[in-house]
């Protein structure tokens, strides 16, 4: 057989691989995503946007805020490359690898967990300064602070072990793992809240059983792979030293929109009570799309990327990337058009119950179409970054990152005076798209990431494709007025019906157009 032909069947085999793969994690992300606006929608209906709502979710935000930054950001990015090059000598230096990085950052989290239940009230007088005038909310989202910041502890190093099953080819089991801290949330506000004098406090402690559960959840799963690790304090060791100097960079690169979400707090806690809630609230509709789709992509390209720098397949290394790019582009741009178009029915439609007044919709819709814009971008900043971490390039996205991150602030003073809440998500989104063009930009140069032929046509039928998408969902929806005089059962089968649709008409109309999707998925990415 001859080179061409080998490798033509080495790249299907390779997305065909990366397809399923995916489509585990996305799955699995689905259920935990749909759980996650399940609990939200107990939140809004038990706690609307009320200021103990808003400590609540600053609270919640800030431990939350370092595990991205530390643990599933610049750690996961450092060291499953770092583990990718261990596999290739033998099990036994991958087991000292795991028990001297197990120890280390154990050590680490811990110290940073007591600093951080200690220094409680100062931590959050620093990322919600506005509260400070406000005393009872103030001292509310500190108290609830000391209480969930060990969960940061417990989901890093839950990280830590799906980060490993990863690299292993178990996709399911961190993906599913958010579940259960959904579960827990819904529970507590069900059944604890009612029972304390400050029902929202039951939500910090949900936080903190959840991270318990979580991280006892992967053990037997590592255990029957063999790689439970014996925590060594050993600094000394090389990986843990290499991975070491390649968080410090990525700490920055990977979490620029992270931070730009937290400044997005950090600001609105100075505007009116439920400007906080409001974007979180948008935050989460946002996040269906990117975690099932964008995040569950980055999760699998990772380890595959790592793999093809590490044999030097610089081929299927863009061809891997390519295909990452396609889809994130086929299934991301419906999306943000749906949430910019029906951002008020799925406002309504999920959390328009109790306490969350059509104001509070309202205001939430609007931050929405704002986050929407930049979804796209977002997605794509998931796929792009791998593409410099997996080749130990930290630098670069670090540089971009600066860029991104000053255009974010500039944005948001420019912004938040006429815009209010909505300026700064729309800040967020720009920057984001700023960030997306300059990964892409840097990929092309260095020639690590090659398009394959065949882009100005599939562009091309997505457009076509979006056009009647949007046509046939605005011929059939009702005014966001008679979404809230609806009753929930109205308002569930209706958006049903429109999401069904839009999925319908949006792939019917790729497939007339001549778009071959099993092609798309399994083969040279051509649509």
């Amino acid at each position: 057989m001859n080179t061409k032909s080998e490798s033509a069947i080495s790249s299907t085999t390779i997305r065909a691989r990366l397809f399923k793969s995916s489509l585990v994690v996305g799955v699995m992300t689905m259920l935990s995503r749909v759980m996650g606006l399940a609990r939200d929608v107990v939140f809004a209906n038990f706690f609307g946007a009320s200021a103990g709502a808003d400590a609540f979710f600053v609270a919640f935000k800030i431990p939350n805020f370092f595990r991205r930054l530390f643990a599933e950001g610049a750690f996961s990015q450092a060291f499953i490359p770092v583990l990718a090059d261990y596999k290739r000598q033998n099990v036994h230096e991958v087991k000292r690898l795991l028990a001297s990085v197990a120890g280390v950052l154990g050590f680490i989290l811990l110290v940073f967990t007591f600093v951080g239940v200690i220094g409680a009230p100062w931590i959050t007088a620093l990322f919600a300064p506005g509260f400070i005038d406000e005393p009872e909310k103030y001292a509310l989202a500190a108290q609830m602070l000391s209480i969930t910041f060990p969960y940061l502890m417990l989901i890093s190093l839950t990280a830590f072990a799906g980060a490993v099953l990863n690299s292993y080819g178990n996709f399911a089991v961190p993906a599913f793992t958010p579940v259960l801290l959904n579960l827990v949330l819904i529970a507590s506000a069900l059944f604890l809240a009612p029972r304390i004098d400050i029902p929202v406090i039951s939500l910090a402690w949900g936080v903190l059983f959840a991270g318990v559960l979580q991280f006892f959840f992967q053990f037997p799963f590592l255990l029957k792979k063999g790689l439970l690790p014996r925590p060594r304090l050993d600094y000394q060791h090389e990986g843990v030293q290499r991975i070491c100097k390649l968080m410090v960079p990525a700490l920055f690169g990977v979490s620029v929109s992270q931070i730009n979400l937290l400044l997005d707090t950090v600001l609105a806690s100075f505007l009116t009570t439920g400007s906080v809630s409001w974007l979180y609230y948008s935050d989460r509709l946002v996040e269906l799309p990117l975690g099932v789709f964008g995040i569950a992509i980055a999760t699998v390209i990772l380890p595959a990327l790592s793999a093809n720098h590490a044999e030097k397949s610089d081929a299927d290394f863009s061809s891997t990337m390519d295909w990452a790019l396609r889809m994130v582009i086929l299934v991301g741009a419906p999306a943000a058009l749906a949430l910019v178009y029906l951002a008020e029915p799925l406002i309504t439609t999920l959390f328009h119950y109790g306490a969350l007044s059509e104001h509070d919709v309202a205001m939430a819709a609007m931050s929405l179409q704002a986050y929407a814009v930049g979804l796209l971008a977002f997605m794509l900043i998931k796929v792009l970054a791998p593409g410099y971490f997996s080749r130990q390039d930290m630098k670069t996205p670090v540089k971009i990152g600066i860029y991104a991150m000053l255009a974010n602030m500039l944005l948001n003073l420019a912004l938040i005076w006429s815009l209010k809440h909505v300026g700064l998500a729309l800040a967020t989104s720009l920057s984001a798209v700023l960030n997306a063009f300059l990964l892409y930009r840097g990929l092309r140069a260095q020639h690590v990431y090659v398009a394959t032929a065949g882009w100005a046509l599939f562009i091309v039928r997505i457009g076509f494709a979006l056009i009647l998408m949007f046509v046939s969902v605005a011929y059939f929806a009702e005014s966001p007025e008679r979404w809230l005089v609806m009753s929930l059962w109205e308002r569930i089968s209706q958006m049903l019906i429109l999401v069904a649709l839009g999925i319908s008409v949006y792939f019917l109309c790729l497939l007339a157009s001549g778009m071959n999707l099993k092609n798309l998925f399994f083969q040279k990415g051509r649509g």
